[in-house]
């Protein structure tokens, strides 16, 4: 855009930093226009402004308060960097589809509101995959070409790569078959590396070495029911009901001469209260 062209050098260093990674900001995906784009919350940016890594940084206006960042945040954005952006429905069937953006008329920054991207941010890591692509295809072309030990070298690291998926493969059917075999020996069953597919680290995925199969429990679910039911009854005047208490009455002697023992009938009555 032209606007950007225009951007002075330390506005282009802030928009780089927020753009980057050590800004430490939460990315989202919408769709404006039918087109994928991401945007970010304002107060997101505030934060990232007022914390030690910007303080780190040279050639950029110096920030101290929540105050001064949104007052800076303000001069970026008639440079068309990012624009203030309402979020409305998603975009496809699901609710976790992209949401729907539109970009408002009123263009001001406010720290609850939503902004939308429309800058890429340095390009040179793009530039560099670019020729690395380029540099692993010319590579293959002239695989003919290459000396004989580093043709054996990869026909070996080919091998190690194709053997190490197919250890991966065989470990995950035999923990299915394991699992299914402890559900009719043991029940619940067990997992073996219960964390192969969840969303960790490497190192993650193989730690416990295995797991019962227990259900997740809903005790706060539960919980939230009960009480939820209380404070109806309460709202509604509705007393728990109190169950009878007994009563013990004593039966007096029939003034028979034969030594006999005191006898005593419970009776249950209703409470006084109720």
């Amino acid at each position: 855009m032209e606007q950007q062209s225009k951007a002075p050098q330390d506005i282009r260093n802030v928009v780089n930093f927020l753009r980057s990674s050590a800004a430490g900001m939460k990315v989202r995906v919408g769709v404006l226009n039918g087109k994928r784009i991401d945007y970010f919350k304002g107060k997101g940016a505030v934060k990232a402004l007022t914390s030690p890594a910007y303080a780190k940084l040279k050639n950029v206006p110096k920030v101290t308060t929540e105050q001064e960042a949104q007052a800076l945040l303000l001069s970026v954005i008639p440079y068309a960097f990012f624009l203030r952006v309402e979020r409305g429905a998603p975009s496809g069937s699901s609710s976790s589809s992209p949401k729907t953006l539109q970009i408002t008329q009123m263009q001001t920054f406010v720290p609850t509101d939503y902004y939308a991207w429309f800058y890429e941010g340095s390009q040179w890591t793009t530039y560099l995959g670019g020729v690395a692509m380029v540099a692993v295809l010319l590579a293959g072309v002239m695989f003919p070409l290459w000396p004989p030990i580093m043709r054996l070298g990869v026909w070996y690291l080919s091998i190690g790569v194709l053997g190490l998926i197919g250890l991966f493969f065989a470990l995950a059917i035999v923990r299915l078959i394991f699992y299914i075999i402890t559900v009719i020996v043991a029940s619940p069953g067990i997992w073996i590396f219960p964390k192969l597919f969840a969303d960790v680290g490497f190192v993650e995925s193989f730690i416990p070495l295995w797991e019962w199969d227990l259900p997740k429990k809903k005790t706060k679910k539960k919980r939230n029911e009960k009480t939820e039911k209380k404070g109806k009854g309460a709202a509604n005047g509705e007393t728990p009901s109190a169950s009878p208490s007994p009563r013990i009455e004593e039966v007096a002697d029939s003034g028979d001469s034969r030594p006999s023992s005191r006898q005593a009938r419970v009776e249950e009555v209703p409470d006084e209260d109720s």
